[in-house]
């Protein structure tokens, strides 16, 4: 019934944004996707149901638990966390990211997988080599966790810093890639 439901709103063109929710070694990840592209990844630690509302407020209440839409970036991140591959090639909608933020997360990508970078650094690369704390906040505020490695943001002094999805999950990803 319900992946009828979903073929009959995308077919009738009124699916803005459709979800699934995938098992991962940092737990649960809610995945949502509009036609642009996968547009959110959240963390349990988020709590799914508040990011699911914070999508229906910002982008459109047209939002239901169908899978299809998202099958390559379920496939992507399984790939990934397998350690099959080290980028990924998703399209992505950024319209939950804007100005500065969004000029630090498209530069988040330059870090290489197994690889840390810091916030100065991160910081330089977009520009503004003063803007640390900006630097932190776009990464605490990045929609698209893992996808748009943020966890590959490191303190100067080596220490890991926050991250999105907890302290542990950042160890986890860090761990893994540089295991590859």
């Amino acid at each position: 019934m319900r992946s009828r439901l979903a073929a009959a709103a995308q077919r009738d063109g009124i699916l803005d944004v459709a979800f699934r929710v995938i098992d991962s070694p940092v737990g649960p990840l809610l995945l949502a996707a509009t036609e642009a592209g996968l547009v959110r990844v959240a963390y349990a630690r988020e709590n799914h149901d508040q990011v699911l509302q914070l999508l229906a407020d910002r982008i459109s209440p047209r939002i239901l638990n169908a899978p299809a839409r998202l099958d390559l970036a379920a496939r992507e991140l399984d790939e990934y966390f397998e350690g099959h591959r080290r980028s990924f090639g998703l399209p992505l909608d950024w319209r939950l990211s804007t100005g500065f933020r969004r000029t630090v997360l498209s530069h988040l990508a330059d870090i290489t997988y197994g690889h840390t970078a810091s916030y100065a650094a991160v910081a330089r690369l977009a520009g503004s080599p003063k803007a640390m704390r900006a630097v932190g906040t776009a990464c605490a505020t990045n929609p698209l966790p893992v996808v748009v490695p943020c966890h590959r943001v490191v303190r100067s002094d080596g220490k890991i810093g926050g991250y999105l999805g907890g302290d542990q999950a950042k160890r986890t990803l860090l761990t893994m890639e540089a295991a590859c």
